[in-house]
């Protein structure tokens, strides 16, 4: 462990005050002092709701009178020092403004985690920004934020819980309407409005606040949209058109399949990636990806994602197509495949759960080419394609050894040599901090000959059969046969460093109590999450 894509990069704050500061004072008698303790240590248990930035402020002692005093009230579990809660906090006031100056009760709150571990444990926060839904008083199920996390997403999710989460479609005029005043709409047709089916369609709409839900029990749309029985019908200005999810009569609404079929149709075929788009991208939670690196500007390069899309379809809910421009916000992804914007066009296909990546060799962006070659990943018969940097000339001359994709299993697993090596980011704070403690110890150790001190870039170099799921992460590397791996998790200074190598590779017993480290991890890309960048992402404690 050691110090969430990416916007990931962290800065210390100073922790909040609880106080309001205290009113100036005469010449002063200490009597004046200690009366401003007193009046302090009231104020720290009273149960008064106070405001930062339109935000409640709350503790242990006013968290009750907060939930009785506000119908729907958001609360934001945050650390001081947690780079996500710092991004997520201006987006956080900006829609608190918004939600007060209405009048529907609602309001958002925050809660310092690190200063409320009680509350933290009460409610099961495990990580940073944690946002959780309070409804009328009730403390004991709150429900788990799942919009997006900028103050217009705050916003729309917030009034979805509050209100009906689906409109009433009353005839066909409405339904029009209704139907033409978005790019993805969702309308619900039931033959009763009172059903268990219904119902359960409201509880979906309610989740999915990114996309407007209508209802109606209406026969003449039943008739306008050709369908006889319980139908959801999601009408798009893009692809098909239209897709309906109709309903087994004696089964009913499963309301996780509705969620899935809106999500999967609701996006493109081929998607974009943006700033706008990329939640949307790995909220799908499609296990894999075919990306396509283009330059739009260029026209054989715009006739390449036509044949792209034509593969797409037979594909869905298995893999989703992705286009990146690179002459656009997609050359923000060409480092993590360690690409440059002159190689396109290409593509890459990747397993988000093992962060593995294949490439065509040779490229041919004939439709039918790509369509085998996705096949054949998908059937396992195409190797992974690892990423490595050039080997430098000078990579043994320092103390810190330089590994890279190309020289990793020689090195680390050379059956005369104890490795130890630290797998980092360029990008990651606690990596840098880390970084001169590593250098004595290399220094300290650079006369052995028999232990080694490396580090490995593990952005832009992958290695076979390790997957790195945070920075920095240091794994050992001990002398003999087997090929064997030890990840050092305790505390990161030169003494304990010392006498884990020192030791052969663990720590005497006395050392060997788990410990937990001032700062967490920076995550690494897996699962792409710093290409998503993904507010919902979170920083482990």
């Amino acid at each position: 462990m050691g110090c969430p894509t990416s916007r990931l990069l962290l800065a210390l704050l100073l922790a909040l005050a609880w106080l309001a500061p205290a009113g100036a004072q005469g010449e002063g008698a200490p009597e004046e002092e200690e009366g401003v303790v007193e009046e302090e240590e009231v104020a720290e248990d009273s149960d008064e709701l106070r405001e930062e930035d339109d935000v409640l402020v709350l503790q242990r002692h006013n968290f009750a009178r907060a939930l009785r005093e506000h119908r729907l009230l958001l609360v934001e579990f945050y650390a001081p020092w947690c780079g996500h809660c710092q991004a997520l906090a201006p987006e956080f006031s900006r829609a608190a403004g918004i939600l007060k100056s209405e009048s529907g009760g609602l309001r958002l709150a925050k809660v310092d985690a690190t200063e409320e571990p009680e509350l933290s444990a009460e409610f099961g926060v495990t990580g940073y920004p944690a946002l959780k839904l309070f409804r009328d008083g009730n403390r004991t199920h709150p429900v788990e934020f799942t919009g997006q996390r900028d103050a217009e997403g705050i916003v729309r999710w917030m009034r979805r819980k509050a209100g009906p989460s689906a409109e009433l479609l009353q005839d066909e005029a409405s339904a029009q309407a209704f139907v033409a005043s978005q790019d993805v709409v969702v309308v619900g047709l039931f033959k009763n409005l009172r059903s268990q089916a219904a119902q359960g369609f409201y509880e979906v709409a309610s989740d999915i606040v990114d996309v407007p839900f209508g209802i109606s029990n209406s026969t003449a749309l039943f008739q306008t949209y050709r369908v006889a029985s319980d139908t959801v019908c999601l009408f798009k200005k893009f692809d098909e058109q239209r897709a309906d999810f109709p309903l087994d009569p004696a089964l009913g609404l499963n309301k996780e399949e509705l969620a899935r079929f809106i999500v999967l149709h609701s996006l493109e075929l081929v998607t974009e990636f943006t700033s706008q788009t990329s939640g949307k991208i790995f909220g799908a939670k499609i296990p894999n990806h075919l990306l396509l690196f283009i330059n739009k500007t260029l026209e054989p390069h715009r006739e390449i994602l036509d044949s792209f899309r034509a593969v797409a379809a037979p594909f869905r809910g298995q893999v989703l197509f992705v286009l990146i421009d690179v002459n656009g916000e997609g050359a923000q992804v060409l480092p993590y495949f360690g690409l440059q914007s002159d190689a396109v066009p290409t593509m890459r296909f990747i397993k988000l759960e093992s962060s593995q990546k294949f490439r065509m060799a040779p490229e041919d962006f004939a439709p039918e080419a790509m369509g085998a070659f996705v096949r054949d990943v998908l059937d396992g018969k195409v190797q992974p394609h690892l990423m490595s940097q050039e080997l430098p000339e000078d990579w043994d001359k320092q103390p810190v050894k330089v590994l890279v994709g190309k020289n990793f299993e020689r090195v680390a697993y050379d059956e005369a040599k104890n490795v130890f090596v630290k797998f980092y980011a360029p990008w990651c704070t606690h990596c840098k901090e880390m970084a001169p403690v590593w250098e004595e110890l290399a220094e300290k150790y650079k006369d052995h000959e028999n232990i080694v001190i490396a580090k490995l870039d593990a952005t832009a170099n992958e290695i076979a059969n390790l997957t790195i799921h945070g920075y920095p992460t240091l794994h050992y590397f001990p002398a003999g046969p087997g090929r064997k791996m030890i990840e050092y998790k305790s505390t990161r200074d030169l003494e304990t460093f010392s006498k884990f190598l020192d030791n052969g590779g663990t720590l005497p017993a006395e050392d060997t109590e788990p410990v937990v480290p001032e700062s967490p991890q920076e995550p690494s890309d897996t699962n792409g999450s710093r290409l998503a960048d993904a507010p919902e992402s979170r920083e482990e404690l």
